[in-house]
Parts: C-alpha cells; sequence; structure tokens
C-alpha cells in the first residue's frame, strides 16, 4: 500500500491511474508522495518517508527543488498537459492586444439607459477601439517547448508570418513545428523583427527579467508583448517605461500585480492560462501516472532534478539508487552487491546535472536484504535507497 497525500484539490480522475493499491488524503502522515497544484511547499516539512512530488502543472516553483534533490525525492511536472488550454488563451491574448476588445465592452455598457440613441453613439464612439488585423504580421515565439510550438503553428494557420527562438528546442518539438516557422538566430534578431512577442518558457535565473530595459531597446516600435508564462519573465518596470514613451503598444500578461494593474495599454488577466476542467483533468493524470510508475517500478518521466529513466515492471528484486554524480559510486554499488554473493541481471544508470540514478535488477533475493540497504546507504554521495520486489 502506498499513502499519498494532497496540497490542493486534485480532480478525481487520480483513482483510475492509481488504483486501489492507494490511499489519498490532504491529511495523510508520512506519506510516500506528494501531489500539488499552487500550494506553496517553500517551508513545508519534508518528511523521511515523502520519495516523490509530483506537480500538477509546469511551473514548480512553488516547491524547494533544490531541497528534495539533497533529500532524494524526486520531483515531477506535467510538461504538455495544459498545453491546448494554454494555447487558446494566448491566441485570444493575440487578438486583443491588436483591437481594443476589453475597453470597447467596458464603453458600451456605458451607453446604458440611452434607449434609441446607443446605435448612433455606438457608431460614433467605436473608432477609439480600432486596431490591427494579425494576419500577415510577424509573431515572435520565445520558446518551441510544447506550449509555444502550438501557438507557432496556430499563429500560421491563421495567416501570421511566425519566426520562432529556441536554442534548447527537442528533436520532437521540432518534427511537430509547421515548415512555415522561421528560425530566429537570437533573441535579439527576433525581438527586432516582430509586430508581436509571445513568452513560452519556464522561469529560471537565467530567464527572470529576460524582457528588461536591454531587451525592450531593441524591439520594434509598436510591438505587443503577451506573456502567458510566467509573470517574472518580464522586468515590470522596464515595461511601464516603454508602454509610456509607446515603444510598447500593449502589454498583454495572465500574472496581474499591482504595478500593472489600471495601466494604460496593459491587459491583465487572471491567471486562467490552465485553469479549464480539460487542463486541470490532464494534469492530474499525468501527475498520478508518473507517481505510480515511480514508486512501483521506480520509471522516472518528467522528473525536473532526475534524469529520465523508462523502466519495466518489477520481475526481480530492484534497487533504485538516488545519488551524487560523483566518481567511484556506481563501483561501490557493484561492490556491495557481489560482497552478498548477488548476481547483476541488469543494471541502467542515468545523471542529471549533480545528481545521478541507478536501478540494479538482482537474478534472486538478497538473503539479507536489510543488510544490503544499509551498506548501500553508507557509500559516498548516496541519498536514497529503495528496496522494490523484495
Amino acid at each position: 500500500m502506498y499513502k499519498i497525500q494532497t496540497l490542493n484539490a486534485i480532480s478525481d480522475v487520480i483513482f483510475g491511474q492509481l488504483g486501489d493499491r492507494y490511499t489519498v488524503s490532504p491529511d495523510m502522515q508520512e506519506p510516500d508522495a506528494i501531489l500539488v497544484r499552487s500550494a506553496a511547499m517553500q517551508d513545508t516539512a519534508l518528511p523521511d518517508s515523502l520519495l516523490s512530488i509530483a506537480r500538477a502543472g509546469a511551473g514548480v516553483n512553488n516547491i524547494p527543488v533544490d531541497k528534495c534533490s539533497q533529500l532524494g525525492i524526486c520531483v515531477f511536472n506535467t510538461p504538455g498537459a495544459n498545453a491546448g488550454a494554454v494555447c487558446e488563451l494566448t491566441l485570444a491574448g493575440l487578438l486583443l492586444s491588436g483591437r481594443d476588445v476589453t475597453g470597447g465592452v467596458e464603453w458600451a455598457k456605458t451607453l446604458k439607459g440611452q434607449g434609441a440613441a446607443v446605435e448612433k453613439q455606438v457608431e460614433k464612439g467605436k473608432g477609439q477601439f480600432v486596431g490591427p488585423e494579425i494576419a500577415g504580421k510577424r509573431l515572435g515565439v520565445v520558446g518551441l517547448g510544447a506550449i509555444g510550438l502550438r501557438v507557432a503553428n496556430a499563429a500560421a494557420a491563421l495567416g501570421m508570418n511566425v519566426m520562432g527562438f529556441d536554442p534548447a528546442i527537442t528533436v520532437e518539438h521540432a518534427w511537430l513545428l509547421s515548415r512555415q516557422i522561421e528560425r530566429a538566430g537570437s533573441l535579439d534578431e527576433l525581438l527586432a523583427a516582430c509586430d508581436y512577442v509571445t513568452l513560452h518558457v519556464p522561469l529560471t535565473d537565467g530567464t527572470r527579467g529576460m524582457i528588461g530595459t536591454d531587451a525592450l531597446r531593441k524591439v520594434k516600435k509598436g510591438v505587443r508583448v503577451l506573456n502567458f508564462s510566467r509573470g517574472g519573465l518580464v522586468d515590470s518596470a522596464a515595461m511601464l517605461s516603454a508602454l509610456a514613451d509607446g515603444t510598447v503598444a500593449r502589454y498583454v500578461t495572465d500574472f496581474p500585480s499591482d504595478d500593472l494593474l489600471l495601466v494604460k495599454n496593459v491587459l491583465c488577466i487572471p491567471h486562467l492560462g490552465a485553469s479549464t476542467p480539460e487542463s486541470e483533468e490532464n494534469c492530474a493524470v499525468m501527475a498520478a501516472r508518473q507517481t505510480r510508475d515511480y514508486l512501483e517500478n521506480g520509471s522516472i518521466q518528467n522528473s525536473v532534478n532526475l534524469p529520465d529513466v523508462a523502466l519495466a515492471p518489477v520481475s526481480k528484486p530492484r534497487i533504485c539508487l538516488i545519488h551524487q554524480n560523483i566518481p567511484n559510486v556506481l563501483g561501490s554499488i557493484t561492490a556491495a552487491v557481489s560482497a552478498q554473493r548477488l548476481n547483476i541481471s541488469d543494471l541502467v544508470n542515468r545523471s542529471r546535472a549533480s545528481l545521478a540514478y541507478t536501478v540494479v535488477d538482482l537474478d534472486e533475493m538478497p538473503q539479507n536484504p536489510d543488510a544490503l540497504q544499509t551498506s548501500l546507504a553508507a557509500i559516498d554521495g548516496m541519498l536514497r535507497v529503495r528496496m522494490l520486489g523484495m
């Protein structure tokens, strides 16, 4: 039996993935795994029992990933599960960034009570809300992951000229990208060429404030900027300055902040990007499936701190080890196994930055599993030892 703690309301579709071997509760003590959406975990105590945390969403800023790595806790996210929802809202933002539809709707409400004069007032006042069509304009898509590539392909289908920039694009995503998409050699090249710019990259130390004073000096005059990824990608002070002098015609963001609210030509949407029932269910299904596969088999997919490792279901005694990516650990592991006169039938070793993950399948059951686990845990750099099928 496995114990799962939920830190937010998670769709009941998770039970279709987990089955009857799992007990799920928001009040679970000593859980094996945590499922979370937006709850802040930076100050959350992490029990020794905890093996994994799965974020039902793409961003993991609410999870102390570095601390989890030090404790040998696997952290998952669910990239692509909300891609359809965010893509749709980005397209809506793209359209709203041209004509001032929201301003026009609010103005139309003020005509209430004028009776037959409403139609005449509409024709007289509509000119203040006009704006350009998107067809034939150039859209720059920064980040061509699951969401960005969908936005790029959809915009191209709507008649836009699309330029993409992503130095880390995967082969899979490159294959899915429309041939119409032009590749930018640099972010500066994209900024200088595009009438619209939309951001679809994670928030990291390297991307924080990427659209700041320096970047906004390089944009095409009158550019429209969309941010449906993370608020911190854009330096708000620099953006407000660029809006004031007309460098940026409009800024559409899914991340309102006090300094952006009620500012002319800023459209703040209340973080609705993934807020659809379909998206929430997709994220919950992916998070539950990844958790199940890790707990039962040791398989890792979409971890943000450990390498992906696809494993068959457990059919022999299996040892899963998380350790620092330093010399001699693998030799120490095989030595500890050999010391118990055990034969290794299969061994997988993968690394990611400072961490490594090693999985050892044995031909037979150890005579003393506890002693083997103790010797493995004592290896220099070892962070977590799990025994499956024993």
